[in-house]
């Protein structure tokens, strides 16, 4: 998101080195806008299943992808939250902020599960509000707006990496789940060091400076991938900078069986 552990080869996937202002007239409110593509019937979007378990900002994330001057605008009155009387946080500039953030936010090539649409990347004004939550300052480091664009762009670089990877491993299954798999949920572990993490630092190698866990969904089966962030080098043109070590968890016997494939066509490759 370099270590010998990392189980497939990286992919280069090429992420957009800027965010473009929306004109006043959205493509996308026009009438001759092309349909998305619909996935088959059989799909498991199209069954009757419970609310998936996805960030509530992901509810109106395409407001902010298509059109995000009216997006920002009609939050201020659409997006009141009913306890406290207050708009969302999350695309409000913080306070004492050095200078203002793009509220434009980017869709992903990942699907999101239960729906025919794709999770949505933050914004950078999103980005930002998430680092002071978790205890950083800007005061105490010199940052400018580029530097910003710069660490969105990282971070959906990674993201993207990481899903190219699980896919991956997903082709092994692609027989029993046709539709493909989508993304249902995910978290931060980054102090929690998996097992393999802990041996190759035994070892000698570094540990993670991040890790994620990405929860699966295999048509109707849910599968838990482990992915390890270490650092890399920056590819200024591409954004990629982390080497990942993506595999699934061993919860289940499929896992175990995956891996020992992978490492044995590793071994005699």
């Amino acid at each position: 998101m370099g270590g010998a552990g990392s189980t497939v080869v990286l992919p280069t996937v090429r992420a957009e080195a800027a965010m473009v202002a929306s004109p006043q007239g959205c493509p996308m409110h026009r009438e001759d806008t092309p349909a998305r593509a619909v996935p088959p019937p059989e799909c498991p979007m199209h069954q009757s299943q419970p609310t998936p378990e996805v960030p509530a900002h992901q509810d109106r994330a395409y407001d902010f992808v298509e059109c995000p001057m009216k997006a920002a605008a009609a939050g201020a009155q659409n997006d009141i939250d009913p306890t406290n009387m207050m708009p969302p946080p999350n695309q409000t500039p913080a306070l004492d902020q050095p200078f203002p953030l793009p509220v434009s936010r980017k869709e992903s090539n990942i699907p999101r599960h239960g729906s025919d649409k794709k999770w949505v990347y933050p914004s950078e004004q999103m980005f930002w509000n998430a680092m002071l939550r978790k205890g950083w300052r800007w005061r105490e480091e010199t940052l400018d707006p580029q530097d910003m664009t710069n660490i969105i762009n990282i971070h959906n670089q990674n993201n993207e990496q990481a899903w190219q990877e699980i896919l991956k491993w997903e082709a092994l299954h692609a027989q029993e789940c046709p539709c493909g798999p989508s993304l249902k949920r995910f978290g931060g572990k980054a102090k929690e060091y998996s097992p393999r993490a802990r041996i190759r630092h035994w070892m000698g190698y570094e540990l993670p400076f991040d890790r994620h866990d990405w929860i699966v969904d295999r048509c109707g089966k849910e599968v838990r991938y482990v992915i390890d962030y270490y650092d890399g080098e920056i590819n200024k043109e591409t954004y990629q900078f982390s080497i990942l070590d993506v595999r699934p968890a061993i919860d289940s016997l499929d896992a175990v069986w995956d891996r020992m494939k992978v490492a044995w066509w590793r071994w005699t490759s």
